[in-house]
């Protein structure tokens, strides 16, 4: 189901300032709130898409992200790597509640699994056998490599364990590896799992906001106000961009297919490079005198 238009949601109109986004937001906040609507699911839906929407239109950068690309300009239309679509408690995904991401492995036992493990119940309701502890541990990736996915080894119990990290993980998302944890006790047969966390470290020049990476590039007022090319930092290497004549400081640009995959046949978000212009300091004579007359030449408010 398609996305609907954040400014439809808060009932605003696209020039709304930033103070009629706010106080449409908190009029709608009020109405909507679960306090207000206790077990009123369309409310706390409704309540859901105010906040998002809300989130977007109150941040000035993402605000010129949306207003410019949409909701694939600010991650609504990416969608996330470990979902497939189906059965949400099938065997792995990415749960979303209230804002905070879960990620789970549940190794193919599906929901009864999840139930057995929570209260030790088998499928037909019998009291499952007693397993071997869970481990749990950590892997630090770099930001590539949390992009395009790797292999890390890890020690457990004094012996080496390669584990596979898909691409496009999260920093703070967990991998659950079945049967990779504590040795089964006396009696049982079922060995414990192993859980992996992840750290992401960050990067010099880019963040990340799901299948987006972010960057800015600063730009001379000259270069802008007539226009060049310069070259980009992406995870894919250094790529050239055009920068229009006329450019304003604080334009978004989208390099398509250079963000961070989003699905399991390869397809990328986009890399969004916001272009800022620097204003000179320190400017010559000769460059005050310049500035002067273009000030009073018939081009005055080119750059207004």
């Amino acid at each position: 189901m398609a996305k609907r238009d954040y400014y439809e949601i808060l009932g605003v109109s696209k020039n709304a300032s930033d103070d009629e986004i706010k106080k449409a937001y908190r009029k709608l906040a009020v109405k909507y709130h679960p306090d207000k609507n206790p077990g009123d699911k369309e409310a706390e839906a409704k309540f859901k898409e105010i906040n998002e929407a809300h989130d977007v239109l109150s941040d000035k950068q993402k605000r010129a992200r949306y207003d410019q690309f949409g909701h694939a300009g600010v991650g609504g239309a990416g969608g996330n790597p470990f979902t497939g679509g189906g059965n949400p408690f099938g065997q792995s995904g990415n749960f979303n509640f209230n804002g905070q991401t879960f990620n789970f492995d549940f190794g193919g036992g599906g929901f009864d699994d999840i139930l057995g493990s929570l209260f030790g119940f088998g499928p037909a309701g019998a009291r499952r056998p007693r397993r071997g502890a869970d481990y749990q541990t950590s892997v630090t990736l770099t930001f590539e490599e949390a992009v395009f996915g790797t292999t890390k080894t890890i020690t457990v119990d004094n012996s080496d364990l390669k584990v596979k990290i898909p691409a496009g993980i999260d920093d703070g998302m967990s991998i659950r590896l079945r049967g990779k944890g504590g040795p089964a006790p006396e009696g049982a047969t079922e060995k414990g799992d192993l859980y992996v966390r992840v750290r992401v470290k960050p990067h010099k020049h880019l963040t990340r906001e799901g299948s987006i990476i972010l960057s800015e590039e600063r730009v001379s007022m000259v270069d802008a106000a007539l226009g060049c090319e310069i070259e980009v930092e992406t995870v894919d290497g250094k790529i050239t961009m055009k920068v229009p004549a006329g450019t304003q400081s604080g334009t978004p640009f989208k390099l398509s297919g250079h963000g961070v995959p989003f699905r399991a046949d390869g397809d990328r978000g986009p890399h969004i490079v916001t272009v800022i212009v620097e204003t000179p300091k320190n400017l010559s004579r000769k460059q005050k005198e310049l500035l002067e007359e273009f000030k009073k030449s018939k081009k005055r408010g080119f750059w207004g």
